[in-house]
């Protein structure tokens, strides 16, 4: 039997924001962003990609996770995405 994976994002939005989030299915969850229907925010901000994604064993992990992310400033959020832009272009 699979363990069950969480994911902490960070989206780039079309207006050059960031919404931060997490769930337990990032295709699914992202698809809704782009919808307008997965947070009141990305309906007014819609988000354009991905800019960070981390993985986790527990929910608890991933929800500590999105805390942090959310009190960054916004020049710490640019170089967490730009970390992950860099790891995943190798």
């Amino acid at each position: 039997m699979s363990e069950k994976i969480f994911y902490t994002y960070l989206l780039l939005t079309e207006n050059n924001t960031y919404y931060c989030g997490y769930t337990d299915d990032i295709e699914k969850r992202y698809q809704k962003h782009k919808q307008g229907n997965g947070a009141k925010y990305t309906k007014a901000n819609k988000p354009i990609k991905i800019a960070y994604l981390e993985t986790f064993k527990t929910k608890s992990e991933a929800m500590k996770e999105e805390y942090r992310i959310k009190h960054l400033s916004r020049q710490e959020k640019e170089k967490l995405a730009k970390e992950f832009e860099i790891s995943h272009i190798r």
